[in-house]
């Protein structure tokens, strides 16, 4: 006896519409990141960080920022 060793794929009963494709693609989209303005110097930062440039956060300096040479 013979047998047949057959693998069967699952396969698409009708094609994809473009309109359903790009709804099931639409959260693959890229944001850019989100910024403020530091309100001590005026750069432009992410929110609810320590500004890098001036070393203050919410009004307070937090860290002291070393002079560049």
């Amino acid at each position: 006896m013979m047998t047949l060793n057959i693998q069967l794929f699952a396969v698409p009963f009708r094609k994809v519409s473009k309109t359903r494709k790009r709804m099931r693609r639409s959260h693959n989209a890229s944001v850019a990141p989100t910024t403020v303005k530091c309100p001590n110097c005026g750069e432009m930062i992410k929110p609810h960080r320590v500004c890098p440039k001036c070393g203050y956060y919410k009004g307070k300096e937090v860290v002291k920022v070393k002079e560049a040479a």
